[in-house]
């Protein structure tokens, strides 16, 4: 198997004008782009994790080193010169093994931002059918951004959200695994999400095989004090996730929604949340909730003219 070495995944991320934290991963060998899906993601998840490994990151002339640590993972958290603040809106961080660099996204979000919007990945915006394990392992090994279905709609109903300042912040808080990072990111571009998702992706290993969700979601509920939107599905553990986030953070929580990916039949689950089939019932909820605008939706959302029936001969 070739390997083009080494390698640095570097996440985006959301931040704010007074911090921002980056994290990734460094790799000892950085898989080659391969000839299918299937080649692409084994060479993602088979390259070797590098510890101990000197990462520079750069972010709006703020310079820094970190090692990575024993999985090859990397963290650090970047202030502005003193007295200063970094500037909002969208900007690259760079990061840098040796010679090897590579760049990610970073969303500043201003102070006022009025609305956070957390999802899910796996059967909420991507169909990969996680409850029936042969269909995940293919959707896992044998899909790429370009292969992978997604869910329609749901692209749409993410345009559409709005918060009392424009748009919201988007953070995708999934158990996809970081090796799977350009995946993801490709997926997200391909079928036109709203730009500036901050990427949150599992770490791989027998301590996160449930209960990694948490952390990561308050630590955003921490960063940030705008009023928050829930979005998953009902496939795994999406709804005891978020119901447990709401009850730690009262009157945070504007609204959840729930895409009915299957395992409904215990409505005590979707207590005060919105289980939804399609997307626009998801998205005209919002609109009445003052979450989304509603001249978006209805655009976005045209439904389908009653059928008309053929004359009759004469």
């Amino acid at each position: 198997m070739a390997f083009a070495a080494p390698g640095v995944l570097l996440a985006p991320v959301l931040g704010r004008p007074d911090g921002v934290s980056l994290h990734g991963r460094v790799l000892k060998e950085a898989p080659g782009e391969g000839s299918s899906a299937l080649s692409r993601n084994v060479r993602r998840l088979a390259a070797r994790n590098w510890e101990g490994a000197k990462v520079e990151v750069d972010f709006q002339g703020v310079v820094a080193t970190v090692t990575s640590g024993h999985d090859g993972y990397f963290e650090v958290n970047l202030r502005p010169p003193e007295g200063g603040r970094f500037a909002v809106g969208a900007s690259r961080a760079q990061a840098r093994v040796g010679e090897v660099s590579t760049s990610a996204r970073v969303e500043v979000v201003e102070d006022a931002r009025a609305l956070l919007v957390v999802s899910d990945f796996d059967d909420t915006l991507a169909v990969t059918e996680v409850t029936k394990p042969t269909k995940l392992v293919s959707s896992a090994l044998l899909k790429d951004a370009g292969t992978q279905p997604v869910v329609p709609g749901m692209a749409a109903f993410y345009g559409c959200l709005r918060g009392g300042q424009g748009a919201p912040a988007f953070a995708l808080v999934s158990g996809s695994p970081i090796q799977y990072l350009s995946r993801v990111e490709g997926f997200l571009s391909r079928h036109g999400f709203p730009e500036g998702f901050g990427v949150y992706l599992r770490d791989i290993g027998p301590g996160t095989l449930s209960g990694y969700k948490q952390p990561l979601i308050r630590r955003l509920l921490q960063q940030f004090d705008a009023p928050v939107v829930l979005v998953g599905d009902s496939g795994e553990k999406d709804p005891e996730v978020y119901a447990q986030i709401r009850e730690e953070f009262p009157g945070r929580v504007r609204a959840v929604y729930i895409r009915d990916a299957g395992r409904t039949k215990d409505a005590s689950r979707f207590r005060d949340m919105v289980l939804f089939k399609a997307p626009r019932e998801a998205a005209e909820h919002a609109v009445g909730a003052g979450l989304a605008d509603a001249a978006c939706v209805s655009a976005a959302f045209v439904k389908a003219a009653p059928a008309t029936a053929a004359p009759t001969p004469p």
